[in-house]
């Protein structure tokens, strides 16, 4: 995905774990850019950040237009941390965060400080980032910050606490599973992350879940809840010197641990070994198929992200081919491409959905459209500079409502680091046309890929749909790529289109 632009950007945990499995199937609008666009300030020269002598990092963001501030602890933790003998815990102390701890005894007292604050607060769990945040009156803040220290350092994880909630975590299972997205999403993934798939799923499991244990959220707080893992961010109608001396003065206490990624690696997602395919059956009313692939990560090819934010975005936009070739012919009633930005293999995935009759059609255009994202003709240098430029007045946008603005920080905090997120508009707009060409042909033209359909028992039947048959269709359409290659090459060197 594109930096908070599209993926986390992100709702609250319960909604976008819910989401994670659904398609996005709806198209942006196009947006008038002002001229001036390339002119804004960058993100990091909205902010001011410090690091204590403990490791921990803080980030102001003074907006005094009204006044509430909002404070969120973020933590570097999540799917990527859990083997699957832990996979969902990340989510589950989430919830145990707002329960009782040191200073309140319970969830009834916490809920009662929280009203005494003024404070609206939720939480976030995804593959790579939790956060915690409150919204509250400014006036407030040191106590705010002294009521989020405590939640921080001391939770109870009462017994009964932790039953309860366990209840509540697979109450949101439940949820998820109801929706037949959820099930392609799981299906592809499986195949996708196929030697650690856990550390893709902050949802979790029910096993896991249901078999976890108190001491395991020790552990998870000694490990990954340490200040030299963690960022405080304090926005809103606050001056600097006077946020980082109240965060200082609470969280300066607060002990160093040791480096949680030295003590429990995070391994790296093995390449796909060739494609592979899955079929999965539910009632839907149309049938879906994605393509999927792995794409960089962020600290390894940041060139590559900005390349896949500006092609995906190009392809959305009604004038591009992409569109033209499977919306406007009506091979598919809506398609799109995305990539979601993470340190560990970010994937990359071409959804469309399809009326029956179309399918296998809809798919070989989709498969002879990923083949000639490359070439030199396909989007001219007008879209590509549009592109660019909406893109960087989208993330501009975005900081219109400061609290939103912060979580957008803090998810590039803890996926790709603050410099990433500093100078994105700037590499956004260094993007060239072989910048995308190396994109596509190191991560998608003739990569291995995950190949899954969607679709209704009624409709598996009729369109004779197997992993077999999507086999057969995609080695077909390569193969005529293939034999098509040379000629086509030969036009583009003769100036033909």
């Amino acid at each position: 995905m594109t930096p908070p632009l599209n993926a986390i950007t992100r709702c609250s945990s319960r909604a976008a774990l819910v989401l994670a499995g659904a398609l996005a199937l709806s198209l942006t609008p196009a947006l008038h850019a002002p001229a001036s666009a390339q002119q804004t300030q960058e993100a990091g020269e909205l902010m001011e950040s410090r690091t204590l002598d403990n490791g921990l990092d803080v980030l102001v963001i003074p907006d005094p237009s009204v006044p509430i501030v909002t404070i969120e602890l973020t933590v570097k933790n999540g799917a990527y941390t859990e083997t699957p003998e832990l996979n969902g815990l990340s989510h589950l102390y989430e919830h145990m965060f707002f329960k009782g701890n040191a200073v309140i005894p319970n969830q009834e007292a916490y809920l009662e400080r929280m009203r005494e604050l003024g404070i609206v607060f939720n939480g976030t769990t995804s593959s790579e980032r939790v956060n915690y945040f409150f919204t509250l009156p400014a006036d407030n803040l040191q106590p705010g910050l002294e009521f989020m220290y405590d939640a921080t350092v001391s939770p109870n994880f009462d017994e009964a606490e932790f039953a309860r909630e366990k209840e509540v975590v697979l109450g949101e299972a439940d949820r998820a599973e109801s929706s037949p997205y959820y099930w392609l999403n799981r299906g592809v993934e499986s195949l996708l992350w196929y030697r650690y798939p856990a550390r893709k799923d902050p949802l979790g499991s029910r096993e896991a879940i249901t078999a976890a244990t108190v001491a395991q959220m020790t552990r998870m707080k000694e490990l990954y809840y340490v200040p030299n893992n963690s960022v405080i961010m304090v926005a809103g109608d606050v001056e600097p010197a006077e946020a980082f001396a109240t965060v200082e003065s609470i969280f300066g206490k607060w002990e160093r641990g040791p480096d949680p990624f030295e003590v429990e690696p995070v391994p790296p997602h093995p390449p796909l070994e060739g494609d592979a395919f899955v079929v999965v059956e539910r009632e839907v009313q149309m049938p879906v198929f994605q393509l999927n692939w792995h794409g960089p990560s962020v600290g390894e090819d940041p060139v590559a992200t900005h390349a896949a934010d500006v092609l995906s975005f190009i392809l959305s936009q009604p004038t591009s081919r992409f569109y033209k070739e499977l919306i406007d012919s009506q091979l598919t009633l809506g398609a799109s491409l995305s990539y979601y930005t993470q340190a560990f293999t970010g994937p990359i995935s071409l959804t469309a959905q399809t009326l029956p009759d179309t399918f296998y059609a809809a798919l070989e255009a989709a498969l002879i459209e990923v083949s000639r994202f490359a070439d030199p003709d396909y989007f001219t240098d007008e879209q590509l500079e549009a592109a660019k430029t909406i893109l960087a007045v989208q993330e501009i946008y975005g900081r219109e409502q400061t609290s939103s603005f912060a979580h957008t920080v803090t998810f590039w905090w803890a996926v790709a680091g603050l410099d990433y997120y500093r100078s994105y508009i700037a590499d956004l707009q260094a993007i060239t046309r072989d910048d995308i060409a190396n994109y596509v042909r190191t991560y998608l033209e003739g990569q291995p890929m995950v190949v899954g359909a969607l679709a209704s028992p009624a409709h598996i039947e009729e369109l004779g749909l197997s992993e077999e048959r999507l086999q057969e269709v995609v080695e077909r359409v390569r193969a005529r790529i293939a034999e098509d290659a040379p000629q086509a090459t030969e036009a583009r060197q003769g100036g033909q289109p």
